[in-house]
């Protein structure tokens, strides 16, 4: 994977990785039970162009529906530990504990965030990602009840967008997200894109 270094260790504290998201970076790992993580940099960067983005026709119904409760930044445990699972778009290898902490840590501080759905009381799907300037870094998702990550992925699209976000990041694409209107961009394309959304602040 582009950007790997295998001989190196990082320890994951917040400034280091608003840092490394400034520049582009982001940190993975292995697997789960790895306390190793590597640096990844992309030569091809997945965006979600707020302009391409699409919902299906019966996802829009799921949506007016409202099915799902849906909650920002209630539960950050519950969200990564849901990511961490093996549900989802994301496999489970990546996700190790000390990126967890590192996250816990930066949404304590209040750079990450999640979108949440709620059913019954119970969560039952979510994102969870890193927002700096009017950039937001999409990291992972996961559903335990059909729809409820997608459900997640239009609420967070349309709060971005009211919030004057102008970059939304999935670091890569897959079938999934294309089906959203995600595309990739060369990394020079990006970086500048990148710079532009840092140069301006958004609240999420």
């Amino acid at each position: 994977m582009a950007g790997k270094n295998p001989e190196q260790t990082f320890i994951l504290d917040p400034e280091l990785l608003l840092r490394a998201y400034a520049t582009g970076v982001f940190p993975m790992a292995e697997e789960a039970d790895n306390p190793e993580v590597f640096w990844v940099r992309p030569e091809k960067r997945g965006i979600i162009p707020f302009e391409n983005f699409y919902v299906s026709r019966s996802l829009r119904k799921t949506v007016r529906k409202a099915t799902f409760d849906i909650r920002y930044d209630t539960d950050f445990e519950g969200v990564i530990a849901g990511c961490a699972s093996g549900s989802g778009e994301r496999a489970r290898t990546w996700i190790n504990q000390p990126i967890r902490n590192a996250y816990g840590k930066l949404f304590e501080l209040g750079y990450c965030h999640t979108v949440e759905a709620w059913h019954d009381d119970k969560l039952v799907g979510g994102l969870y990602g890193i927002s700096l300037g009017s950039a937001f870094f999409g990291e992972s998702m996961f559903s335990r009840q059909r729809d409820a990550s997608k459900v997640c992925l239009v609420h967070l699209v349309s709060h971005l967008i009211e919030k004057n976000f102008t970059l939304l990041d999935t670091q890569f694409t897959t079938d999934h997200l294309e089906t959203f209107g995600a595309v990739e961009v060369p990394r020079r394309q990006y970086q500048k894109m990148l710079e532009n959304a840092l140069a301006q602040s958004a609240e999420f």
